[in-house]
């Protein structure tokens, strides 16, 4: 069955960084555009990034442009998303899935930026 698995979530203080990782399987991962999603406490799930099938960036939401980079790897089966300057108001369960969504959601990684 399909597997998304989020990691590498955690606390850290405005201005650090944090990589997050997710494992997919149970589906043709190099055949879908993928996407890293969050969910902020009291918010809706909101789209941060999303990379192509063949590995290119193509959006990212204007509150992290600049500071967060999508990456991929398709023999791996995983994305990544890297997070530079991060700000309290990026506090959110941050999840992936396919593009447009898909799938059912994971468990999702915790991200706290806090002083």
């Amino acid at each position: 069955q399909v597997q998304l698995v989020e990691s590498g979530g955690g606390l850290v203080q405005p201005g650090g960084s944090l990589r997050l990782s997710c494992a997919a399987s149970g589906f043709t991962f190099s055949i879908y555009d993928m996407s890293w999603y969050r969910q902020a406490p009291g918010k809706e799930r909101e789209l941060v990034a999303t990379i192509t099938s063949d590995g290119r960036p193509i959006k990212y939401a204007t509150s992290v442009n600049g500071r967060f980079t999508i990456s991929r790897d398709n023999v791996k089966n995983t994305v990544s998303l890297q997070m530079n300057s991060l700000r309290p108001e990026d506090t959110a369960v941050y999840y992936c899935n396919t593009s447009p969504s898909k799938w059912g959601w994971g468990q999702g990684t915790q991200v706290t930026v806090s002083s």
